[in-house]
């Protein structure tokens, strides 16, 4: 569960490590219905004859269907100001794709907050750093910086 907190607390998240989320495997299935979804069939996520013939040794997620996972791999790491009426993405500030995601690897997510700043009046952004992790690897997938804005 996402925690709850007074808007007047806000800014002392910052720094704070947020946690990780349960590991999620990363299946064919899953792949084939991204591509299907955004019409990206590029062989590499979907031939795995042919993937297994490149560097990656087999078929590896789309590095966007990995960004997608991240709203739900961060529920319950996020806080949120009490008194929410709406929560908005309100974009990136930063995103880097490090290393792909094999088909089969597990992935978890790392939260802390970077920033939280009052742009008006009961309205809160708040950047999340999101480090996607791979099980067994000492790389990530992406690091990305979020942004949320809340209106109380």
């Amino acid at each position: 569960m996402t925690a709850a907190v007074p808007a007047s607390e806000l800014k002392s998240f910052i720094g704070k490590d947020m946690g990780h989320s349960e590991w999620m495997t990363i299946d064919q299935e899953r792949v084939n219905q991204f591509a299907e979804c955004t019409g990206d069939h590029q062989f590499i996520h979907l031939d795995e004859e042919k993937a297994k013939q490149t560097p990656f040794g087999g078929t590896i997620a789309h590095g966007f269907l990995s960004l997608s996972l991240l709203p739900v791999l961060s529920s319950g790491l996020l806080i949120r100001p009490e008194g929410l009426k709406m929560a908005v993405n309100y974009g990136m500030d930063s995103l880097r794709f490090i290393q792909p995601v094999r088909v089969g690897s597990r992935v978890r997510l790392h939260v802390s907050v970077a920033d939280v700043t009052e742009k008006n009046p009961g309205q809160w952004l708040v950047k999340a750093k999101s480090t996607l992790e791979i099980e067994g690897s000492e790389k990530p997938a992406l690091i990305a910086e979020g942004l949320t804005l809340y209106f109380v």
